[in-house]
């Protein structure tokens, strides 16, 4: 018999829920693609406690814009989301320099693990920042 998971999160905005005043909660999808997000923007060393959570995109970004950072960024991406996202199995990252708007376009291609639904898809800009 198939098991069909569902997965909550606390929203990032903290608003509260116009009716109950409690806490937004996103759910599933929206749960994952936000926690991929947090994810990726956060430094390592940034929380306290757990210095080895998040990804060292930030370094990578300030690397010459070519497909050798793009390869660094590829591979930040694929072993941030392998080591701290367990929902999800990630299929293909796409990393592609845009020299005219200094960064990278990224397509992720993943699989919610324990559910039969189609692979998801996220594509964003990533883009150095001070």
């Amino acid at each position: 018999m198939p098991t069909f998971q569902t997965f909550k999160d606390l929203s990032v905005t903290f608003k509260p829920h116009p009716i109950t005043d409690d806490l937004l909660v996103v759910k599933d999808k929206a749960a994952i693609f936000q926690s991929i997000k947090n994810l990726l923007l956060t430094r390592k060393g940034e929380r306290p406690f757990q210095p080895n959570l998040g990804s060292s995109l930030d370094t990578a970004l300030f690397e010459p814009l070519d497909f050798g950072s793009a390869a660094i960024v590829r591979n930040e991406i694929r072993e941030c989301l392998k080591d701290y996202e367990p929902r999800i199995r990630v299929d293909q990252v796409g990393v592609e320099p845009d020299d005219q708007n200094n960064g990278y376009e990224i397509s992720l291609q993943f699989t919610i693990v324990g559910r039969d639904d189609a692979p998801e898809a996220i594509e964003f800009f990533l883009e150095r920042t001070r």
